[in-house]
């Protein structure tokens, strides 16, 4: 698994909210990550992907295969 087979969205968190940046996979409910700069949220997103797709397993439960992008 690895972050350029999904989407992932990296958004500006507001001051309020400690600012930096946030990195969701719509794919996998649940898993984000976050970090000072874009780079940096990217980066941890990764780990927080296989984190996910570890404990899915240990679940039991179906990893989403990744969508197709149109180009």
């Amino acid at each position: 698994m690895h972050v350029s087979d999904y989407q992932v969205v990296i958004e500006r968190l507001s001051d309020e909210d400690g600012g930096g940046y946030l990195a969701t996979v719509p794919a996998l409910p649940g898993c984000m990550a976050d970090g000072e700069t874009r780079q940096e949220a990217l980066e941890r997103v990764e780990g927080a992907m296989l984190t996910w797709a570890f404990m899915a397993e240990r679940m039991g439960r179906t990893i989403p295969a990744p969508a197709k992008l149109s180009a």
